[in-house]
């Protein structure tokens, strides 16, 4: 079957890389490929974040985290499974236990007393996928191309202009506000720091603060923000300065480290991801910032609904 899909982050080339294993002739279009992506500039440890409004991610979540294990058997695919220090500080009341229901068995336990620094009341150990966006996306990238695939840069106005494919696949992000007029997209935009790798060092999430470490092998990100209706990629300084504040009075170790710069980046969200046929157009995108968290499980429902 001859699919289009349009949009190459890190939902369209999961969704060409499940296609691809069932044989469709696939073809992406895209205005941009890695590494000139938000996908690229995502912090990515798998983690549900902002999808537990919606029940279908459970099975997204679960699938996705599933297909991330067995790709991390591969040291090519620079994705390894890796401890997550989740902590909820003293004096908050933690809203978000449902995460539990998005947790893969035997993911995480909690914490005891004497494994928390004073400041916190609550914390987990959960092992989670860490995707190194800068090694996977081009291993992804180029697993597709072997597979016959076509890719040609073009930034299109309208799917009418696909004339030559049996199914649409839309997993344009932010693109779709304009091509569906979907008025329900919303960019976020997220701004993270930049140090030095370190060694030995777990993912660390504190959501109150807010303060995420990922230690990656080309850094060390620290984040990050959620700032609504911004649609630009711009850092700012003193943003910047107050997420590394946070690390160095969470960890005093990571004053050590040198900063090497900072990014910015927009997600597309939307209260609800659209994963659902529209006659010969299927559509997949805002997953916000589940995007990495939930790529595979919705991979799979687009290639069930092709097959319905």
């Amino acid at each position: 079957m001859r699919i289009t899909i349009v949009g190459c982050g890190i939902s369209g080339l999961a969704t060409a890389y499940v296609l691809s294993k069932k044989n469709h002739e696939i073809k992406i279009i895209a205005k941009a490929f890695s590494p000139n992506l938000t996908s690229n500039k995502a912090a990515a440890f798998w983690f549900p974040y902002h999808i537990r409004n919606d029940k279908r991610g459970i099975h997204w979540c679960k699938h996705s985290y599933e297909v991330y294990k067995d790709f991390s058997q591969n040291d090519a695919t620079g994705i390894s499974m890796q401890h997550l220090i989740k902590v909820v500080r003293n004096g908050v009341d933690e809203q978000e236990l449902e995460w539990f229901s998005f947790m893969p068995e035997d993911s995480y336990r909690t914490l005891k007393k004497d494994e928390l620094q004073q400041e916190y009341r609550t914390g987990y150990d959960v092992h989670v996928p860490l995707i190194e966006t800068q090694i996977f996306l081009p291993w992804l990238m180029k697993y597709i191309e072997k597979k016959n695939t076509t890719i040609e840069k073009k930034d299109i106005e309208s799917f009418d202009e696909i004339s030559d494919a049996e199914f649409i696949i839309n997993c344009t992000g932010l693109g779709a506000r304009d091509l569906c007029k979907d008025e329900t997209i919303v960019s976020v935009k997220g701004q993270v720091a930049l140090l030095e790798p370190i060694q030995d060092f777990p993912v660390f999430l504190d959501n109150e603060l807010p303060l995420y470490i990922v230690p990656r092998k080309d850094a060390t990100i620290i984040g990050g923000t959620y700032e609504e209706g911004i649609t630009d990629e711009v850092t700012v300084p003193s943003t910047i300065e107050k997420l590394l504040e946070n690390a160095y009075k969470a960890f005093p170790k990571l004053k050590e480290q040198k900063v090497l710069g900072s990014w910015a980046g927009i997600r597309p969200y939307r209260p609800l991801v659209r994963v659902e046929r529209e006659g010969k157009i299927i559509h997949n995108y805002g997953h916000g910032g589940s995007g990495f968290t939930i790529a595979w499980g919705c991979a799979e429902e687009v290639a069930s609904l092709i097959e319905a």
